[in-house]
């Protein structure tokens, strides 16, 4: 027992030794809360207060999964394979599978990816001829999303107008286009599951009995429905242990609820409250500025985050002419970190924006530096896999509609948009998938269809008894996708993915327990003996979701689902130290010995968008929180005086939350910096950050007639302060902050603008 518990501060151990009750566990950045998760289960099953069995653990990413697990495994002598840790949609999905039955879905459903999602939702609108103009197929998707991220199916929507009553017809007729095709997107996975313990008393209360400690990581990251989730599995006394930290709180645009850390403080009348606030990460002045900046936060549960690392360096401030002139300089930078030893790799460029990675890629480019944009395309997600993926679900699931669709007539094989809409035509006349219905197509497009279905046929008679890794080499070559490659000027990359996805097929088939030699395809799995079984409501038996996938599913569907569910990590090329560029979102849980935060200007970060929106503000200073934090031993500052971003000129102010951070923690740089915007001659000057400011505030009056700074009124929003300006003459726009009407984005030829009189 002293080996688990060695090592822990004694906030972590009061963690993992806390009693069987509710807890909430508020865990700062870089404070080991993912050893105390670890650590917590294996206590628990050391001390015998649970069986393996008798553990749910959620987390937010398979990565943080498959390290909760390996960890367990050097912990502790016991298989883990079997137990009851993963994602959200992972769980949800594993006990579809066993009870797919009772939850109204084939054995072999498939789930949609984002991508398929839209396709589908896309041929919805076009079978039944809506115009995609004035519903577009991406507003129709997030709002179904949206209303299942709520717990809500269409019928309980109320309708405000008659665009909203269409949306929510759509959203109907989506339900049943997916149903008949045999497929969830990733929302469904979780609702459909919510439904299936809801109202199924047995199968409810025989998991509510199982599961008698759950634990769930990134708590604050929890939407509606998966917290009332949550809830209902604990419904039966279960000790549940809430891990998060509030001040981390950047999802709200998916839907994440921050109030749900409050809610389960109160519903679950938690008596313990435990503050991990022991930084293992950062250096002193680092935190000095995280603490000082969050504290602004009014809606907070508090904590303060220390150190033992001592002060280190100072958080470098750097002010510059144009974003151009930034790039430059953070090129400078990273060379001098690279001399000092530092790695590429362990170096990060931070931006609030996407777009702000042109200019920036362009100058590491050019100055030779290997970089590499983080959250590019996973390996799941790229085109060459997604058409090889295609071919297998419709061996598995024939119905599939949106596999057929994209790989008909992928590589070309003379099935035209004429022959497409043939096929959509029978499919719609006898409410049957397209697959079913090639036989009611006539004519040459007939014919082509049947060889299609001829090819998708044979490969899966010719494939019937092969292991999955074979199967799936097979189905490369009998598509001709290897082929059709090769062809390709470029195609070798994606042959060697296509390769690479053998090897997954291979890995996958070790690590979920199938045979090596296991046929892929199989038909539907039998209860295993010993199994658990629940007796349902009228009677039948239900199997315990406790079995393995090799136990419930064939290894092609299992491998499918996997493929959906596993977003993989981003693809860099092999043994590369490269520079690490991303938005701070992208950048969550991750850490670097050197961070730049760029672009730190009103409007950027915080987005200009913040001011409309309530909670807004304190969302954008989580999201630096986050930022600041992801630094071990040096934080560099960055914003630009003029910026060009969607092909206009800004005039920028500094953040304000500079202003909110502690001077004494700041080292601000006055670098000789070159102006030659608007036409102005080369200049070279040493420019205090005033100085910068106040030459910005004179380029955007002598272009727009207006300045940074400028006391304004306007007779609907009354007085405010021009904090930002984009575009010059005809085309200028104008940040406005009107106070209690908050920040307006204004025509400034439009507007009517008059100047307050200084008094």
């Amino acid at each position: 027992m002293n080996h688990i518990l060695s090592n822990l501060n004694p906030e972590q151990l009061a963690a993992v030794t806390l009693p069987a009750q509710s807890a909430l566990v508020l865990a700062g950045a870089g404070s080991g809360k993912t050893r105390v998760l670890t650590t917590r289960i294996a206590w628990l099953l050391q001390t015998g207060q649970v069986s393996p069995q008798g553990i749910l653990a959620v987390t937010f990413t398979n990565k943080a999964a498959k390290e909760m697990l390996a960890r367990l495994s050097a912990m502790l002598p016991i298989n883990t394979r079997g137990m009851w840790i993963g994602t959200f949609h992972g769980l949800c999905n594993r006990l579809l599978r066993t009870h797919h039955q009772a939850a109204a879905l084939p054995q072999t459903f498939q789930i949609l990816d984002s991508q398929d999602q839209l396709s589908a939702i896309k041929r919805l609108l076009k079978s039944n001829n809506i115009d995609d103009e004035k519903y577009p197929p991406r507003n129709l998707m997030n709002f179904i999303n949206n209303a299942k991220d709520s717990g809500l199916r269409a019928g309980e929507i109320d309708a405000n107008d008659d665009y909203n009553r269409k949306f929510i017809e759509l959203y109907d007729l989506y339900d049943q286009q997916c149903q008949r095709e045999g497929v969830t997107d990733f929302a469904e996975l979780l609702l459909r599951s919510y439904e299936l313990l809801l109202r199924n008393q047995p199968l409810r209360e025989h998991y509510q009995q199982r599961f008698r400690h759950i634990l769930v990581d990134e708590f604050q990251d929890t939407n509606d429905l998966q917290y009332k989730w949550l809830k209902l599995l604990a419904g039966g006394g279960a000790a549940v242990m809430a891990v998060g930290d509030d001040d981390q709180s950047i999802y709200a645009f998916r839907g994440a609820n921050v109030g749900n850390m409050a809610s389960f403080e109160r519903e679950f009348r938690v008596e313990n409250i435990i503050r991990l606030e022991q930084n293992y990460r950062s250096h002193g002045h680092i935190l000095d500025a995280a603490n000082t900046l969050i504290a602004h936060n009014a809606k907070r549960l508090g904590k303060n985050l220390r150190t033992d690392a001592g002060h280190g360096e100072p958080l470098r401030v750097h002010e510059a002419v144009s974003d151009i002139r930034e790039a430059h300089w953070l090129v400078d930078e990273t060379r001098n970190l690279i001399t000092e030893g530092m790695l590429r790799s362990e170096i990060a460029v931070l931006y609030r924006s996407n777009a702000q990675s042109r200019v920036i890629e362009h100058a590491l480019f050019s100055a030779g530096i290997p970089y590499r944009v983080y959250g590019g395309l996973r390996f799941f997600e790229r085109a060459e896999i997604k058409h090889a993926i295609a071919y297998l679900q419709l061996m598995e699931n024939p119905h599939n509609d949106s596999a057929f669709l994209r790989v008909v007539n992928f590589p070309a094989r003379g099935i035209g948009a004429r022959s497409i809409e043939q096929l959509q035509d029978a499919a719609r006349q006898y409410g049957i998938s397209l697959y079913a219905a090639v036989p009611y197509v006539a004519g040459k497009a007939g014919t082509m269809l049947g060889a299609f279905l001829k090819l998708i046929e044979g490969a899966r008679f010719e494939t019937m008894q092969l292991p999955l890794p074979e199967l799936v080499q097979v189905v490369l070559e009998r598509s001709t996708l290897l082929t059709h490659y090769q062809t390709e000027k470029e195609g070798a990359d994606r042959i060697e993915n296509l390769e690479q996805l053998v090897s997954a097929a291979t890995l996958f088939v070790t690590e979920e327990g199938f045979g090596q030699d296991a046929p892929a395809q199989t038909g539907p799995k039998a209860p295993m003996a010993g199994a658990d079984i629940i007796v349902n409501g009228d009677g039948t038996e239900l199997l315990d979701a406790d079995a393995p996938l090799s136990m419930v599913m064939s290894p092609l569907s299992a491998f499918l689902s996997h493929a959906s569910l596993e977003a993989g990590e981003n693809q860099a090329q092999a043994g590369q130290d490269a520079l690490q560029l991303m938005t701070v979102h992208s950048a969550k849980g991750l850490e670097f010995d050197a961070v730049f935060i760029t672009g730190l200007e009103e409007g950027l970060f915080p987005h200009q968008n913040s001011e409309m929106d309530e909670g807004g503000l304190e969302e954008e200073r989580r999201l630096m929180y986050v930022a600041i934090t992801r630094a071990k031993r040096r934080l560099y500052l960055s914003f630009a005086q003029t910026r060009m971003l969607h092909g206009q000129t800004r005039y920028n102010v500094r953040s304000r939350f500079f202003d909110e951070l502690p001077e004494e923690t700041l080292k601000w740089l006055t670098p000789n910096v070159r102006h030659d915007w608007l036409g102005h001659k080369h200049v070279v000057a040493d420019f205090a950050p005033s100085r910068a400011r106040s030459l910005a505030s004179k380029v955007s009056e002598q272009s727009t007639g207006w300045r940074i700074g400028e006391t304004v009124y306007h007779k609907k929003f009354g007085e405010g302060v021009i904090v930002n300006i984009e575009g010059s003459g005809t085309n200028a726009r104008a940040n406005i902050n009107f106070g209690k009407a908050g920040m307006k984005l204004l025509d400034l030829g439009v507007a009517k603008l008059e100047r307050t009189p200084i008094e």
